[in-house]
């Protein structure tokens, strides 16, 4: 017996050479026969790529997304819905006025630009503020008695007054206030020097520094040179 003269073995479908190596090739799967191949013609199973295969597969799931897309009812959606007025969010103009008023009390120009951050096109801010008023949740001779009474202890009738008239208050009101500060001025000023230092200054550096934090505080030129150049026993 001759070794290597026997019968060769048949190739398998696909296979380009008995020589060649499989792991060259893709796998190869049975498909249908084309619809073109003559029925008579004895060709045999059709086979295809395996990665054909899943190409198809792919596509079809990609089809699937855009049909699931293209039927999305958010897409679709009128844009001019949007241009719709949103209703009122929150409380009235008035209900906010009163809100911040049950806080503090406040000028009636201070409270009107706080409100104009909330007005609507069909507010009245105006009508808004007289009503206040008229019904007294708003007086701003009553804002102005209340802020000088929480600044005279620790400011000097300059720097209330500035505030006074920052926030709104009349020049008439401002100019009653500003008498009675001015008669209990010195008396407010040597408190505040007190608490701060408690003693006349050394020096000229000392003076000073002394006579910037009074004025600071508002207090004015004369009073300061009264409480800083008067001796213990006067």
């Amino acid at each position: 017996m001759v070794w290597g003269t026997g019968p060769s073995r048949p190739r398998r479908a696909g296979r380009p050479g008995a020589d060649d190596d499989d792991g060259g090739f893709e796998q190869l799967a049975r498909g249908r026969p084309s619809a073109t191949e003559d029925d008579g013609n004895d060709a045999g199973e059709v086979y295809t790529r395996t990665s054909d295969r899943r190409s198809h597969r792919g596509a079809g799931r990609s089809n699937a997304s855009t049909a699931t897309a293209t039927t999305d009812p958010s897409a679709s959606a009128d844009p001019s819905d949007a241009t719709a007025p949103a209703p009122r969010r929150g409380p009235s103009l008035k209900a906010r006025a009163v809100g911040f008023l049950s806080r503090r009390e406040y000028a009636r120009p201070e409270l009107a630009r706080k409100l104009a951050a909330y007005a609507e096109a069909d507010d009245d801010l105006e009508k808004v503020l007289d009503d206040l008023e008229r019904e007294g949740w708003l007086s701003t001779e009553r804002y102005a008695q209340s802020l000088v009474h929480r600044r005279a202890e620790r400011q000097g009738t300059a720097r209330i007054v500035q505030e006074l008239r920052a926030k709104g208050v009349t020049e008439a009101q401002v100019g009653e206030l500003q008498q009675d500060l001015r008669a209990t001025e010195y008396q407010r000023a040597r408190v505040v020097w007190e608490k701060r230092y408690g003693e006349r200054p050394a020096d000229r550096a000392a003076y000073a520094k002394q006579a910037r934090f009074l004025a600071g505080r508002g207090f004015a030129h004369d009073v300061i040179r009264r409480i800083l150049g008067e001796s213990d026993d006067e």
